[in-house]
């Protein structure tokens, strides 16, 4: 496995530290009281900097949605039978679902991987399969992935990333679907932090107060079977997490490599995001985070990562769906840093002095 995967070794990009200061130095002559746009501003040079540009653009977004089973929803952890991950992926084929509505209302690229599911549906048009098996196994029982499925998924990551840098995106947004893949991004996350999985966990996809609890006991024997192994990110990654959750992480890690910026989903995309930069240092200068989901654990992930979200809008849909709702925002940052005038040309009196 080493060999397939000594990509995760390359450093990450640097952001362009000229084109911060350029940018900076933008948004004191606009015609505004310095830091009046609040983080419009910030969000403008960030991107700037990433993007090594004096007009950073946000109007080419690229999409890649994985989907992918989870044999841990053999122990009750999702209020929805399983048969619906391959269902959604027929359903995003057909444009039917929330982020194939936001990608056309974007304009944006919207592909689909399918990585394994229970119900093959198949080829479909739009859909890329890479069939690593029908979904992890149980992790209560052993671990969700073996060496060579975690490898391939982190790879399927990476090739969606080559294909949105071939596409000269501006964007990158992972998004994901699979039948109690909460569960998994929640122990990941709890092996990642050293957390409880009672601190965690939440309702995922509508489970009531007896479905957390049922959700927390099945974490922690998870995390009790698996104890010694989930000292390496990557060890964890293949024991509790899910072949979309390990794509997730390595299209962020890849982006990073390649230089091209990452909004972040919610609570799914968010464990995958933590994963991503403890396997590779310096991927977290190439992350945005869109939104603060509804489920509990999101803010302790997001404080690990040091990350900010654009939105709080109580969304827990997943799909890449939040990520895509703040597209409009990072767009809204760049038209006005880029087409305000300044005080000079607008004949302006500045601030005094």
């Amino acid at each position: 496995m080493t060999q397939t995967i000594a990509w995760l070794q390359v450093l990450a990009a640097t952001p362009s530290a000229s084109a911060r200061r350029n940018a900076e130095a933008r948004q004191q002559i606009l015609t505004k009281p310095p830091g009046a746009l609040g983080q419009l501003e910030a969000l403008a040079i960030h991107l700037a900097a990433l993007q090594s540009t004096a007009q950073p653009r946000v109007e080419r977004v690229y999409i890649a949605v994985f989907a992918g089973d989870h044999g841990v929803a053999a122990e009750g952890v999702s209020a929805f039978p399983q048969a619906v991950t391959g269902e959604m992926i027929r359903n995003f084929a057909r444009g039917g679902a929330a982020i194939s509505v936001l990608a056309r209302q974007l304009g944006a690229t919207l592909e689909v991987i399918n990585l394994g599911t229970v119900n093959n549906p198949g080829p479909l048009d739009g859909v890329k399969n890479y069939h690593l098996g029908a979904g992890t196994a149980n992790f209560t029982l052993e671990p969700a992935m073996s060496e060579h499925q975690l490898a391939c998924a982190l790879n399927a990551g990476r090739h969606a990333a080559e294909r949105a840098k071939l596409t000269i995106a501006q964007l990158f947004i992972g998004g994901e679907m699979g039948i109690a893949n909460t569960t998994a991004a929640t122990a990941l996350a709890c092996a990642l932090l050293d957390a409880a999985p009672e601190k965690l966990a939440g309702p995922g996809t509508g489970l009531d107060a007896n479905g957390v609890a049922r959700k927390v006991e099945v974490i922690r024997r998870a995390l009790n079977l698996h104890n010694n192994h989930l000292t390496s990110p990557l060890e964890a990654l293949r024991r509790v997490g899910g072949f979309e959750i390990a794509a997730l992480a390595g299209s962020y890690i890849a982006c990073a490599q390649m230089g091209l910026p990452v909004l972040v989903d919610g609570f799914i995309a968010s464990s995958a995001a933590l994963a991503a930069t403890r396997l590779r240092p310096g991927v977290e200068d190439w992350l945005l985070f869109s939104h603060a989901s509804a489920e509990p654990g999101h803010r302790a992930m997001l404080t690990a990562l040091g990350a900010q979200p654009l939105l709080d809008l109580g969304m827990r849909l997943g799909e890449g769906s939040g990520a895509a709702t703040a597209v409009p925002l990072l767009r809204i940052a760049c038209a006005l840093h880029n087409e305000m005038a300044t005080f000079t040309e607008a004949g302006v009196s500045e601030k005094a002095s």
